[in-house]
């Protein structure tokens, strides 16, 4: 018997059924109403590592869909056309479960002995969902994919629903969590713990009203993805199909492909070879090498699946070039000296690829122009109708793979002698999107690019940025730029930008290597967090949507001729069809040859990866779904094409509490388990304080302030304020512990707050302290207190003054008291995080994403604008 519905049918007098126990909590529940949950619900104490809470099988049978109305003609129509769905999503790095040795998963609650405790002594309540007007709510859907139980993805969560009407919702307070199981009377309450942090969300305030709405997400079409795609069985591709477009899985809407190879192709190769064919009369208008490949058919089965389940009109697909023929190319530093142009398509000469540059007379600017036009003309012959195309992947970087570099102007110029006008009069409805690199230099390419004196903003119709950090640190990953993504926000309206003016993140991907190879499942889950924190951060800040590196590769992470390993969602290993293991059979295509050692997953039995979350049915199909999928499905599935960003953020709760601080006796000691963001090059923000290890600062002997944590590889980390304002990010970095960390000192300062002053700062005596500096765009849908920079400026401000509590290790500022409280120095983000949409059917359809990247659970409580509850 569950635990949970034993302990409710005994308070109700019932027969420990879940319907029965349903009847007498659900009240008047409207039509179609999904309760979905654990019945210990969104706020339960275990760790993670606690091996009891990855195998406990829910024992709730399956809910009913539907429920009467207690309605009588008129009324009841009027609920079918009007109730409102609200679908509150919940990614947690641990289950929802009770505490300690009693922690359970997925609907089994651990034996409730403490009912009779008060709430401050208790510190979990169960889900409830809270019905009414104030609320707007009428069916409510709780998802949640978690480390303590990997084998349970997207699994749905009983919550126990009350109505409002039995509620005095006007005299609720925090301190007044009781579970009433009469549906009669509202005495002998259950009392639970209040909660400790509040996430609000404010479905009335749209946060991007003026921008185009989301458009959605997707990953890219590359040559590797559709040979491992091709390299499946019938039955195989078909789930690689229904995985990544269909209703059952992602639901993909945006996809990417390279014109030309790429690094993830097997070798260079492009589609018109001949030395000056300034008319290319040569090129390939059937695209051959794309056909046999498979990239078109691949393309054309997403798009049949997608306007298939999902009624929409179809997948977008955008194309990035990595290199013009070699021919088209300036020499470069690898070229023998003298050659007339580059002998091969990898690498760039700086700052211009381009033979003759781009300016207006250049035969092979203008030529490269048409040659996008034929690419697009022979895609929409093959049926697949691209929506856009940006001018250059990654100009920044002269790469050791297919590259073409430019600087600003160049690009510019390229888009305004050559590009532009050749699209405006062969492919006037395709859009084109400039930069397609990372977030360091977006603002700087945007600001001259789309500056009114430059013709170039005439053609422009929107900007793509990539997620890497600018150097070699592959765990910086996903990890930088979110100021910047306001600040480019900011710009385009400070430029008078078109309102139609687009912002993808168009390509993001973990490496080296995969997660199934290396085997780590720690590693794979930290992976999928970091997709999750920076598709929610990208929301926030105003992005029409995210597209991810390669949909499928193989076990390796490839293949890629330059050996340049990577992960996805999904891998392709044929050879495991069957229930086999302990071999790995190599595709022909890929030559890698194992740089990084053998293949764990491939060691493992299909039932030892499906308890880690590698579901063994897609096993047994040749199939790999890693973790990353299922973090991704927890967004793509429900903010569909048309959605927006409404404001939400993790707060701490109004009595104070803080969502992972405890106290012990004397002893305060920040929670939420091992920072992992305690790295040099993360970004110094200010959020709600948390009370976490994120948080959590040591003032050392020389004044340094120092932070420590782990990194995924498990490898100790001490990292410190550093002592400059960072040129790209306009904010402090962590440094290492050295020369370029910041020494500090405490002066005091008003109302026992103190001045943080940077000894070693190169600013005047009256410029040199900590200050706290608002995000431009006003935070976006996180508001100001959002992850405001910290940076360095004048003494006599208010965002100078700071409480540094060196007991819990907090750095608090109440510069943003006047936007909702006080916020603490954090390293990235805090790991409590929201986000929050609106569907395209507006009041239909809404969403709550809630990220939990703690090795403990948070007990918290969903409040809506006024303050009132949700759950």
């Amino acid at each position: 018997m569950n635990k949970l519905t034993a302990l409710a049918a005994d308070r109700v007098g019932k027969t420990s059924t879940y319907d029965e126990v349903s009847q007498a909590t659900y009240g008047s529940a409207s039509e179609t109403t999904e309760l979905i949950g654990n019945g210990n619900g969104n706020d339960n104490r275990t760790k993670a590592r606690d091996s009891k809470s990855s195998t406990t099988k829910s024992s709730f049978p399956p809910l009913r869909e539907e429920r009467s109305l207690s309605c009588l003609g008129a009324s009841c129509q009027y609920f079918r056309e009007n109730f409102t769905t609200i679908t509150i999503v919940i990614l947690l790095l641990v289950i929802f479960a009770l505490a300690g040795e009693n922690a359970s998963s997925m609907g089994e609650a651990a034996d409730l002995v403490e009912d009779k405790q008060s709430a401050l002594d208790i510190q979990w309540r169960p889900c409830q969902v809270y019905l009414g007007d104030s609320t707007g709510i009428s069916s409510v859907k709780v998802v949640q994919t978690s480390l303590g139980d990997p084998s349970t993805h997207w699994g749905q969560i009983p919550c126990l629903v009350r109505n409002e009407h039995r509620i005095n919702m006007n005299n609720f307070d925090e301190t007044q969590w009781n579970w009433f199981f009469s549906s009669s009377t509202m005495e002998k309450p259950i009392e639970y713990g209040m909660p400790s942090a509040n996430v609000k969300v404010d479905f009335d305030a749209v946060a991007h009203p003026e921008r185009e709405p989301i458009m959605g997400f997707g990953g890219a079409f590359t040559e590797a993805s559709a040979l491992n795609y091709m390299s499946l069985n019938e039955e195989g591709r078909e789930a690689v199909i229904e995985l990544l477009f269909g209703k059952e899985g992602l639901g993909y809407s945006l996809g990417r492909v390279h014109m030309n190879s790429c690094d993830f192709s097997v070798k260079s190769y492009n589609f018109d070879d001949v030395d000056g064919d300034f008319n290319l009369t040569n090129f390939d208008v059937k695209v051959e090498h794309d056909v046999t490949s498979g990239m078109i058919e691949f393309m054309l089965q997403a798009n049949n699946k997608l306007k298939e389940d999902w009624s929409e009109k179809g997948i977008n697909i955008m194309a990035s070039p990595w290199s013009p023929p070699a021919w088209m190319k300036k020499p470069t530093w690898n070229d023998p000296p003298g050659a007339l142009h580059a002998e091969g398509m990898t690498g760039s000469a700086l700052p211009n690829c381009l033979r003759e540059g781009t300016g207006p007379d250049s035969r092979y600017a203008a030529t490269w122009a048409l040659y996008f036009s034929k690419f697009l003309a022979a895609y929409k012959a093959w049926g697949v109708n691209l929506f856009a195309v940006t001018v250059q992947n990654e100009p920044e970087f002269p790469a050791p793979w297919e590259a073409c570099a430019y600087d600003p102007k160049n690009e510019a110029d390229f888009i305004s002698n050559h590009l532009g006008p050749v699209l405006r009069r062969d492919h006037p409805d395709v859009k084109l999107l400039i930069f397609d690199h990372n977030k360091d230099h977006a603002v700087t390419w945007a600001s001259y690019i789309l500056n009114k004196t430059n013709p170039s903003s005439d053609f422009v119709d929107g900007t793509a940025v990539h997620w890497y950090a600018g150097g070699m640190d592959r765990l910086l990953d996903g990890s930088q730029g979110a100021p910047n993504m306001h600040r480019l926000m900011s710009m385009l309206k400070s430029k008078d930008v078109k309102k139609d003016h687009l912002v993808l993140g168009s390509e993001a991907c973990h490496c080296p290597s995969t997660g199934y190879a290396g085997g780590d499942l720690s590693v794979a889950w930290a992976r999928a967090e970091r997709y999750g924190h920076t598709i929610l951060s990208d929301l926030a800040a105003g992005s029409n949507g995210w597209v991810e590196w390669n949909l499928v590769l193989d076990s390796l992470g490839g293949p890629n001729h330059l050996g340049n390993m990577c992960d996805a969602p999904i891998l392709a290993v044929p050879y495991r069809v069957g229930g086999k293991h302990n071999v790995t059979v190599l595709p022909t295509f890929e030559h890698a040859d194992f740089p990084f050692g053998p293949v764990v997953g491939d060691t493992r039995t299909r039932e030892e990866l499906n308890a880690m979350g590698f579901p063994a049915e897609y096993l047994d199909k040749g199939v790999v779904v890693q973790p990353m999928f299922y973090y991704m499905g927890h967004i793509s599935r429900h903010v569909r094409p048309g959605s927006r960003a409404v404001h939400a953020i993790a707060d701490q709760a109004d009595l104070g509490t803080k969502a992972f601080l405890q106290t012990i006796g004397n002893t305060t000691i920040a929670g939420g388990g091992i920072n992992n963001l305690a790295r040099p090059g993360i970004e110094v923000t200010l959020w709600p304080c948390e009370g976490s290890t994120r948080q959590e600062w040591t003032m050392s002997d020389d004044g340094q302030l120092q932070v420590f944590g782990h990194d995924w590889l498990g490898k100790p980390t001490v990292s410190c304020i550093g002592s400059v304002v960072d040129a790209s990010f306009e904010g402090i970095l962590l440094s290492p512990c050295d020369g370029s960390a910041g020494r500090f000192t405490m002066e005091n300062r008003v109302n026992s707050t103190v001045n943080i002053l940077v000894k070693n700062s190169k600013n005047s005596a009256s410029e040199n302290c900590v200050i706290a500096k608002p995000l431009k765009n006003n935070g976006g849908a996180y508001g100001p207190r959002g992850g405001a920079q910290v940076a360095i400026g004048s003494c006599d401000s208010d965002a100078a003054m700071w409480n540094f509590d060196s007991t819990s290790g907090e750095i608090k500022s109440n510069f943003f008291e006047k936007d909702g409280g006080e916020v603490c120095a954090t390293t990235g983000w805090p790991f409590l995080q929201v986000g929050a949409f609106i569907g395209p059917d507006g009041e239909q359809n809404k969403t709550i994403v809630v990220l939990n990247e703690a090795s403990e659970p948070a007990n918290y409580v969903l409040r809506n604008g006024d303050g009132g509850v949700f759950m």
